[in-house]
């Protein structure tokens, strides 16, 4: 194999190719082997097919074509060894001449890591805002909490807001039953808009044993669209009892002794978590100043390709909730060219941190060991409701679990950027990466 480079900008090069036929011969011989595996022949057993047989059966061309696929990308990899590339992406491949007996000649587009001259990282400097806690964030916590011990009682009362209601429910469309329109002696809490549109208003003023009917339009099943009419009996009503704020109830909820106690834990959760907010804010600052003092290009392949993943994504979530691409267009009030920009603005500032990153990673030998990838593994397979071997075991068939080693080594890299640069808030105090190291501590603690 004979191969030349030629640079076409900082981040994309081709690649000509020339194979001399005799080099073909291992991937014809494998090509002519499969297929034969594959085409019966009467007086012929199944994988003894002569090549003559095959070639006026399938047709030379087919198996020719068969070798050649398979032979691409083996000296694609050979000349980026040679030439000591580092590809991103998939390459466009080009058959420029190939006939049969001859050489085979073909060139390869393919993205490459550009040339990045790193900043220090010790003379950034990043101001983030001050940060700020109001009581009230601490009431808020102490109401969520109150209400994980709110209690019901029944109560002989007509149905107000906020009250829960047992309750039977019957639809009719024309005085005729709606399939799966009947329910007896669920649950709903009143004013929280959970079941049909128009109960909540219907039930308050009930009282346990009265009844009532209102009108829904339908949303869903044959009767799509059209109003049907909803009988609502009401069983009990009760309401929901917040325990009073005292010690007492610290105890109960906590593992403290007295509600200053309990405010005081709820204060330093609120304050690690902004802090911890404070850090990913100068995080994202300090890669943005790093990626534009690097003034890194970026590779027009691989952002395409990530764009391509990211709409898909998109399209793919919102298929979930049910919804179409257009639907959310006119939603968002947006045109397809709109998205389109927004995720190719997004998809380059990845790819360059990306870059930056890996960069980094080679430069100071970042190394990943297997009990940091596996943390990550066990990490992402919670997240994705899966067993971690399960979960692994999907990423090496899909061909992932490199680019999950790569996240694990760029995550590191960039832990070293953090420890470097210089962290302000906006009234001039210093910032430390204290509380992120204590959050993650504590999610790792909780992992195992």
């Amino acid at each position: 194999m004979k191969s030349t480079v030629e640079t076409l900008s900082p981040t994309r090069v081709r690649l000509a190719i020339e194979v001399p036929f005799v080099e073909l011969e291992p991937s014809l011989k494998k090509a002519y082997r499969e297929i034969g595996s594959q085409v019966q022949v009467p007086g012929f057993r199944r994988g003894k097919v002569p090549t003559a047989v095959i070639d006026q059966r399938v047709g030379r061309g087919t198996v020719l074509n068969e070798a050649v696929q398979e032979a691409i990308p083996e000296n694609i990899l050979a000349a980026v060894r040679e030439h000591d590339l580092k590809t991103l992406g998939r390459p466009e491949v080009e058959i420029t001449e190939f006939n049969d007996g001859d050489s085979l000649n073909f060139t390869a587009e393919v993205d490459v890591r550009p040339e990045i001259t790193i900043p220090d990282a010790s003379t950034i400097e990043v101001t983030v805002d001050e940060l700020q806690i109001d009581e009230s964030e601490i009431d808020e916590q102490v109401k969520n909490l109150r209400e994980r011990f709110a209690t019901l009682k029944t109560v002989e009362r007509a149905a107000a807001e906020g009250d829960y209601v047992q309750i039977d429910l019957n639809a009719t469309v024309d005085g005729e039953d709606v399939p799966g329109g009947q329910a007896s002696n669920i649950s709903h809490e009143v004013g929280s808009k959970q079941l049909l549109p128009g109960l909540d208003e219907a039930v308050v003023g009930l009282a346990a044993g009265e009844d009532t009917t209102f009108t829904t339009q339908l949303v869903g099943g044959d009767f799509a669209g059209r109003d049907a009419d909803v009988a609502v009996t009401v069983r009990t009503v009760k309401e929901k009892e917040l325990p009073e704020l005292n010690d007492e109830f610290a105890q109960m909820a906590s593992e403290f002794d007295t509600i200053e106690e309990l405010r005081g834990d709820l204060r330093a959760r609120v304050t690690q978590g902004k802090q911890v907010e404070q850090i990913y804010a100068a995080r994202d600052k300090a890669l943005a100043q790093l990626v534009e003092a690097a003034d890194i290009p970026a590779p027009e392949g691989v952002v395409r390709e990530e764009v391509q993943s990211r709409k898909q994504a998109m399209v793919d979530q919102l298929e979930r909730i049910g919804a179409s691409m257009e639907e959310y267009l006119a939603a968002e009030d947006k045109t397809e060219e709109q998205i389109d920009a927004e995720l190719t603005e997004a998809a380059t500032e990845g790819v360059k941190v990306q870059l930056l990153l890996d960069t980094l990673a080679d430069a100071e030998d970042v190394q990943v060991s297997d009990d940091e990838f596996g943390h990550e593994i066990v990490h992402r397979a919670q997240r994705a409701g899966m067993a971690p071997q399960q979960y692994y075991d999907q990423l090496v068939r899909s061909g992932a679990a490199a680019a999950v080693f790569g996240d694990v080594r760029r995550g590191k890299a960039l832990a070293a950027v953090m420890e470097k640069i210089t962290i302000k808030d906006s009234a001039g105090n210093g910032i430390t990466l204290d509380a992120l190291r204590a959050a993650n501590e504590a999610e790792h603690n909780h992992d195992h």
